[in-house]
């Protein structure tokens, strides 16, 4: 198997022992609230989070990456205010080691796995049961999350074992940090296809999509998001529900999710 570690962070990503010093000093209810999101989410959130700035608020910082990733740090002590997941599993190791505040975890919105390839791609895939395996790279790679830490990936090889492909395209597949990671390396050629979710082949203008994964073939994609202590403590909830509030979740629909479940 091919694998690749390549890692994505968004604007305001703080790593190793700063993680602790700002644990120390607390948060201030005047502080910017720090968000960590999957990856997936970058163009809504952003958006999003303008128009919160809009409305006289600090614009939030936002931190992406896999949420395996982020899930981990903020077990170790990382400063968020929030964290919303591509997958309800690394909410339940928070919760379980009561990282987050449970009272507020919430589904934001949902998202599909699709099969992408370059623009100028002809193909179309139909993905189904008794499909070969063959039809999804053509003798080229594939690229996917980590299916250990990146829920697409996750996603992705549940879909796959379903469908009895797993085992002879392991040799073909790229993993990598995150969902943009494996975007990115369809829309450079570096790879033929990814599955990835509806949303990033949205905002990829160099990709198409060329088939759609049946749901039925996977958990559902969902995206919870819960507020840590550090968030409830300094006034998270208010933007908690205006990421639920009507212009919020417009924007996500025009970004490619799926709206609440």
């Amino acid at each position: 198997m091919v694998t690749r570690r390549l890692a994505v962070l968004g604007p305001g990503i703080i790593l190793g022992t700063a993680f602790l010093s700002a644990s120390r000093r607390g948060a201030l209810a005047s502080d910017p609230l720090t968000i960590f999101a999957a990856a997936s989410l970058r163009d809504a959130l952003d958006a999003i989070a303008g128009e919160w700035a809009k409305q006289g608020h600090p614009a939030p910082r936002i931190s992406y990456a896999g949420s395996g990733a982020l899930a981990r740090q903020i077990e170790q002590g990382a400063p968020a205010d929030f964290f919303i997941s591509a997958s309800e599993d690394w909410m339940d190791v928070l919760s379980a080691r009561r990282a987050i505040r449970a009272e507020t975890r919430r589904i934001l919105t949902r998202n599909r796995l699709v099969v992408v390839a370059r623009a100028q791609s002809a193909r179309l895939v139909t993905v189904e049961p008794g499909m070969k395996a063959e039809s999804l790279h053509i003798g080229g790679r594939i690229a996917i999350g980590d299916v250990k830490a990146v829920p697409a990936g996750t996603y992705a090889k549940e879909a796959l074992d379903r469908l009895g492909l797993w085992e002879a395209l392991q040799p073909h597949l790229v993993q990598v940090e995150n969902v943009r990671v494996a975007l990115a390396l369809v829309a450079r050629g570096e790879v033929e296809t990814g599955i990835v979710y509806a949303s990033d082949a949205a905002a990829e203008p160099r990709v198409k999509v060329i088939g759609t994964v049946p749901a039925a073939f996977h958990k559902p994609i969902t995206y919870p998001v819960a507020l840590t202590d550090r968030g409830l403590r300094s006034g998270g909830m208010a933007l908690l529900d205006f990421l639920f509030a009507p212009a919020s979740q417009a924007l996500l629909s025009r970004y490619g999710f799926a709206g609440p479940a």
